[in-house]
């Protein structure tokens, strides 16, 4: 298995560069030309692109067959969507009444790492439906850069009907306790806002990871409580966090924001060398404390 490299191995100039190309500004070849001066020490761009990419083997903390969990394949009717949408759903082993958590991913559809992140929860006493939004289009293709190709190709606002369809069954399921919670990351935190936004007394709480913040006026409309984790060094996302603050105390929505100081944006993935093991774990502490007081 390839040695686990982090951040702090590389110029935050790479960090910036990478994260245009996930987000969409830049295709890969373009940013493989820019990371050529990184490529160091006896380091090739191929290499070094190598060690950026997902290795997905590193994210497995709770295995499909935990004893502690069930888990299932599900699709959820989305009339207002695509049709339909799948994910991967997870809840204690126990039968009970439990509460529910949708988990939504990154801009690369439902990917181990996501499905792996809802089989937490159920460890800590959740029902956590994962839901994948590339469904319409086959669902994640088992790699990253074609999921991303994907992605771009998928109705945004119908894919948030989607997103929103799943986080209704969820709260309906007979054993959930009625109080929704929604995670994301990166995209997924976006769309973690967005519910907040659309969804008004029926979501219970938000957990958006260095998601985009919503506008201004339409926060207003979130009755959630908020707990936001962002990056300091993640400029894309930092820079629109104070006018979403001032909206947050004017319209005194109940917020906790987190910063932490020296990571990267997608630093709770546990995939990739931006993964920061301090920040993940100590979000991750305040996020399960959080929806257990909130839910």
């Amino acid at each position: 298995m390839m040695k686990r490299k982090s951040a702090k191995d590389f110029p935050q100039e790479l960090w910036t560069q990478f994260d245009r190309y996930v987000h969409g500004e830049m295709d890969r070849r373009t940013f493989l030309r820019h990371a050529q001066k990184f490529a160091i020490g006896g380091l090739t761009v191929a290499a070094l692109w190598k060690i950026l990419r997902p290795n997905y083997a590193w994210a497995i903390q709770v295995p499909k067959n935990d004893k502690r969990i069930k888990t299932e394949d599900v699709i959820v009717l989305s009339p207002e969507g695509n049709g339909k949408i799948r994910g991967h759903l997870a809840m204690p082993a126990k039968a009970g009444i439990y509460p529910v958590v949708l988990v939504v991913h990154e801009n690369r559809g439902l990917n181990p790492y996501i499905e792996d992140v809802a089989r937490r929860l159920a460890t800590d006493g959740f029902i956590a439906f994962a839901p994948d939004g590339l469904t319409s289009l086959g669902g994640y293709p088992g790699d990253d850069e074609k999921g991303g190709v994907l992605f771009k190709n998928v109705d945004r606002e119908k894919m948030i009907e989607d997103f929103k369809a799943a986080a209704k069954w969820l709260k309906a399921r007979t054993d959930s306790n009625g109080k929704l919670g929604a995670v994301g990351f990166c995209f997924g935190g976006a769309i973690a806002n967005t519910l907040a936004v659309r969804m008004g007394d029926d979501l219970k709480a938000a957990v958006p990871f260095y998601g985009s913040q919503p506008m201004s006026e339409d926060v207003v409309k979130i009755k959630a409580a908020l707990l936001i984790h962002d990056a300091s060094l993640d400029e894309r996302i930092v820079k629109g966090w104070p006018d979403f603050e001032a909206a947050l105390k004017k319209n005194k929505v109940t917020y906790t924001h987190h910063m932490y100081e020296g990571s990267n944006h997608g630093f709770h993935n546990d995939t990739t060398p931006r993964y920061d093991k301090k920040a993940a774990t100590l979000a991750w502490t305040r996020t399960i404390e959080f929806l257990k007081r909130t839910l």
